[in-house]
């Protein structure tokens, strides 16, 4: 399973697979900031470095060109071009492991953190919005569930916690009993329904990989559940959609997948790159394509896929070009896959830091 929660859970393996549409009464609770961990703190205080944490989970660009550098258990950073600063929860900060960054309509910077955290940073100050200890569920009105592009969504113990820039919610994604699910405050024990990856796509869904549930497309109103061909029982910690609305699936074991709005098919297998072997022994093996954590497209469409334990892999709708140690990479282990404001695909490693492709080989980030 992907080391991104500090919990780990176990589940056997189910051989059933679903797939079809379960209309809902999409039932959500709100949650007030009332009360929340807030912590004030002079930027110039928090001390700055030269030297980003190795195990990187998220990268993102702000709107001011700074770029963000989430780690496993370091915090996050900040770098500008110039100055290096790391940010932790003695800073306000609500985890240290920090899985996801984004960036609002007036430019806070939103931090998804381990134990299902989520982080506002205006510039100065940290307020977080999901602090068990204080939260206060309430029904929410009908205005409140309806969706926008801009809506910020976060990763939560059995579904998705939700910004609509009015109010924060929590939605469950397990509906087969409600009434337990939101009694259990189930934001913040992990699940079979937890949420390892979310997308929002071009024709205002939005879809999430789950912990062993597959993926679950949401209109605002009803559920698509995707879980044949091996999406379930496996954690789905990569989605992406490409240029040509192509939604894909990175799975942890079963490898790739492709929805092209009709149809579902298992890439991994029809390329015959799976590992069998791994679903058995947990054994890793090169020149595979099963255990896939971030998936993002170039400039030109070409498809790049990050494994955990066979390096990176290009696409370009023909051929497949795997890149590994060889070419540059010092472990074979990829976290995460970035695109930036000019293009450049940045890479975050398990170990190893930052890297970089500048089209033939990669090579290592480093602040000057």
């Amino acid at each position: 399973m992907k080391p991104s929660l500090s919990i780990i859970f176990t589940f056997s393996l189910l051989p059933v697979f679903l797939f079809g549409q379960v209309s809902t009464s999409n039932t959500s609770i709100k949650i007030e900031a009332t009360n929340m961990s807030s912590k004030s703190f002079t930027v110039d205080a928090v001390r700055s470095t030269i030297v980003i944490d190795k195990n990187i989970r998220s990268i993102f660009q702000d709107k001011k060109g700074n770029y963000w550098f989430g780690t496993n258990g370091a915090g996050v950073y900040r770098y500008d071009g110039k100055t290096l600063i790391q940010f932790l929860e003695k800073d306000g900060l609500y985890n240290n492991q920090v899985l996801s960054i984004q960036e609002d309509e007036v430019g806070n910077i939103w931090c998804g953190t381990g134990l299902f955290g989520v982080s506002k940073f205006d510039g100065k100050t940290f307020t977080t919005y999901t602090d068990k200890t204080h939260l206060i569920l309430n029904n929410l009105a009908e205005e409140d569930l309806k969706i926008k592009p801009n809506d910020l969504w976060f990763y939560a113990g059995a579904g998705a916690f939700h910004y609509n820039y009015k109010s924060f919610s929590y939605l469950p994604l397990d509906k087969s009993d409600l009434k337990n699910t939101l009694s259990k405050n189930t934001a913040f024990q992990l699940s079979r329904f937890a949420v390892y990856s979310i997308l929002n796509d071009k024709k205002g869904n939005v879809w999430f990989g789950t912990q062993a549930e597959g993926v679950c497309r949401y209109d605002g109103k009803n559920f698509t559940w995707f879980t044949e061909k091996g999406l379930k029982n496996s954690a789905v910690l990569g989605l992406y959609e490409d240029a040509k609305g192509n939604i894909w699936f990175g799975n942890n074991g079963d490898g790739l997948f492709c929805y092209d709005g009709k149809s579902l098919i298992n890439f991994t297998e029809e390329k015959g790159l799976g590992n069998k072997e791994f679903k058995i022994s947990g054994k890793s093996e090169l020149g595979t394509l099963a255990r896939i954590y971030a998936i993002n497209e170039d400039d030109l469409g070409n498809l790049w896929i990050g494994t955990i334990d066979a390096g990176v892999w290009k696409y370009d709708g023909i051929k497949l070009i795997n890149y590994t140690t060889k070419d540059g990479l010092t472990r074979n282990s990829i976290n995460t896959i970035y695109k930036d404001k000019k293009g450049e695909l940045w890479f975050g490693t398990d170990e190893e830091g930052v890297y970089k492709f500048n089209g033939n080989y990669f090579t290592r980030f480093i602040v000057n």
